[in-house]
């Protein structure tokens, strides 16, 4: 099974070539993706139950030469394995679901091709190799935007892309600094991260390299006030747009900070915590309460994917072992409820043609089923107990209280805001007087279903067991954090986190 990642990684890329022949037709298109993308992810379950949960480093490692200093070199650990599953199963999901679109077999093309590349990023352990594939992951998600989006749908594509893509390119100034760096200091050339990791930086070049990282990440996730073009892109997206985009397209930034930011500039990532922290303060609470304000249901949701945001990225900058296992777990929560939520709303798009909330009313007298399961989605996203929403939420505050109780207590608050809004739209959408122009409203059938259940499941399953996944990140996480206090440069650094990692246990 030493080449099973790279099957897991071309499986969904090459599968697409027969879909452009003749072979394949817009009628068995569907049940063709279906397929793959099935087979996808019990080749990624595979993955998961070969995985040594006892070994911190990287595994199912392949590594070719491509010419000096770059190489095709993948590779996972815990940090990594439960986002390619997320990614493969979210993927499936959205291929069920997927229904009455035009040119339904450039659209499955378009998320298969998504598929590969997003399952690339998480995988990469060459820079330009991750570069490669974080910048042509824009391409399918502008497609997918510009084709089948809304009636602004133009306009919010290019402000998607003229955003994520200048902010790349500064990235891509840093990474090449960088190996002009190792370059230096070894007379080699290489984008591999584990020389970088070996490599010890100046603090001060540390701190203009982790902002040069820190812009193309941020604009990713996105932070505040680098957010605006999420909402413009969720608001003109398709439904399935919308669900790929919150589930796993924002967790590339936050994985990014994780496997590059905190082990290549742990000094840096250290000295920016208070800023950085303010921000996902501002993001939790200011995000929270213009959610509260939104007239567009999926609005709403997408104000509330920034707030959560805040916190795993807050999880991720306490640089311990609590903190970054809770923002972790907390990608993996959130791309499958915020997936889930847009999923819903495309339910009751596709049947009445509208998001706005003031339409609705009531409607739980006519979808009973529907409301159910938006009810379990809203108790999830507000971090309700034995849903799998607390535990992340709960791990990556627990992880930062050590840091500074204050900041802890305000992104806090987020979840108290988060109940308000929720429940708000819950009470406007599904309470109070029926109108009549939603009383033949059908109730969610049985493809929506088949999507949406699985989800529904392990929302409660993960919330009441959640040392399933834990136990396979928390080795590698402990792994990155040792490496941080063993490379950092500075005292007060290594004072630092031996203090925080102390306070926790």
């Amino acid at each position: 099974m030493e080449n099973l990642l790279n099957i897991i990684l071309f499986l969904p890329l090459l599968a697409t070539l027969l879909m452009f022949g003749k072979i394949i037709d817009n009628n068995s298109a569907k049940y063709y993706a279906i397929t793959i993308t099935l087979i996808e992810l019990i080749l990624c379950l595979l993955l998961w139950y070969l995985f040594d949960e006892n070994n911190p480093n990287f595994q199912f490692i392949t590594m070719i030469s491509l010419m000096q200093g770059i190489n095709y070199h993948i590779g996972i650990d815990g940090i990594s394995l439960f986002l390619i599953i997320l990614s493969a199963f979210i993927i499936l999901l959205c291929v069920i679901f997927l229904d009455n679109v035009a040119n339904i077999k450039n659209f499955l093309i378009t998320l298969l091709l998504l598929e590969s590349i997003m399952i690339g990023v998480f995988i990469s352990l060459d820079m330009i190799l991750f570069y490669i594939f974080w910048e042509v992951s824009l391409v399918p998600m502008l497609y997918i935007i510009g084709a089948w989006g809304g009636e602004n749908r133009i306009y919010a594509s290019i402000k998607f892309f003229l955003y994520t893509f200048s902010a790349s390119v500064i990235m891509l100034f840093g990474i090449l600094y960088f190996a002009y760096l190792y370059y230096i200091s070894t007379g080699i050339w290489s984008f591999n991260i584990l020389d970088w990791y070996m490599l010890q930086i100046n603090f001060d070049i540390q701190k203009l390299l982790f902002i040069a990282f820190f812009i193309g990440i941020a604009v990713k996730i996105p932070i505040f006030p680098l957010h605006t073009w999420l909402p413009y892109a969720h608001g003109q997206a398709p439904t399935i747009g919308s669900v790929i985009l919150a589930a796993i397209l924002l967790k590339m930034g936050t994985y990014a900070f994780i496997r590059f930011s905190l082990p290549l500039f742990p000094d840096a990532s250290i000295a920016f915590i208070t800023p950085i922290a303010i921000l996902c303060v501002i993001m939790v609470i200011y995000t929270a309460m213009i959610a509260f304000a939104q007239k567009d249901i999926k609005q709403v949701i997408a104000y509330s994917s920034i707030s959560h945001m805040g916190i795993i990225v807050l999880g991720i900058f306490s640089l311990n072992i609590e903190g970054i296992s809770g923002s972790i777990f907390f990608m993996i929560s959130h791309g499958i409820i915020s997936g889930a939520l847009f999923m819903m709303v495309g339910v009751i798009y596709d049947r009445t043609h509208t998001k706005m909330i003031n339409h609705y009313g009531g409607i739980a007298k006519v979808m009973p089923r529907y409301t159910l399961i938006f009810g379990i989605l809203l108790m999830g996203s507000i971090g309700l107990p034995l849903t799998i929403g607390f535990v992340g939420e709960f791990l990556c505050l627990l992880g930062f209280f050590s840091v500074n109780k204050i900041i802890t207590i305000l992104a806090g608050s987020g979840i108290i805001f988060g109940a308000i809004y929720m429940l708000n739209l819950f009470r406007n959408v599904f309470l109070g007087n029926l109108k009549e122009h939603n009383l033949n409203l059908t109730d969610i059938n049985k493809r929506e279903a088949i999507s949406i259940l699985p989800l529904i499941l392990i929302i409660i399953w993960l919330g009441i067991y959640p040392k399933i996944i834990l136990d396979k990140v928390n080795l590698s996480v402990n792994n990155l954090v040792v490496f941080m206090y063993e490379k950092s440069i500075l005292n007060e650094s290594k004072n630092f986190l031996s203090k925080v990692n102390e306070e926790v246990r």
